[in-house]
């Protein structure tokens, strides 16, 4: 039996953790269940993709992902100022708040408030890993052709 290598179409199964590079894990499949999708379905970056092209089940890996690679730079065009009475009276601001905003599409937009002021609060709408060094460990479980289909 042909130990199948990950390509174009073959459907992956695979644990993987990312982690900022000296600081905490984010999300972890390890101890839970394995990540399973096909190879070039847009689930996973396409620099981490190419990072895979080629392993097989039993690999184990840890790849660097540079900002370029992983979440973009930070662009600190992302980060808004509001008036403070754009928020209700009530509402207990705080840095790291996380906030939910509707953008001109009416899709939810997360921001995360930076800096609460007498008047005004600051909001960052960056990617939380934006401009962070990640590191992808990944082991793949299974790889297998994807079935034709009929």
């Amino acid at each position: 039996m042909t130990n199948i290598c990950i390509a174009p179409g073959t459907e992956i199964s695979l644990h993987f953790s990312l982690g900022i590079i000296g600081g905490d894990e984010v999300d972890s499949t390890f101890g839970g269940k394995p990540a399973t999708f096909t190879y070039g379905d847009g689930s996973l970056l396409p620099s981490v993709e190419a990072k895979l092209l080629g392993l097989s089940a039993g690999a184990k890996e840890t790849f660097t992902l540079e900002p370029q690679d992983g979440f973009g730079q930070r662009n600190p065009g992302n980060i808004q100022r509001f008036p403070r009475s754009q928020f209700a009276a009530d509402m207990v601001l705080e840095e790291g708040l996380v906030i939910s905003f509707a953008d001109a599409a009416r899709t939810e937009l997360p921001g995360v408030v930076s800096e609460v002021g007498d008047d005004h609060v600051m909001v960052d709408f960056n990617h939380p890993l934006a401009g962070r060094n990640l590191a992808f460990r990944v082991e793949i479980l299974s790889v297998s052709a994807q079935a034709d289909p009929k």
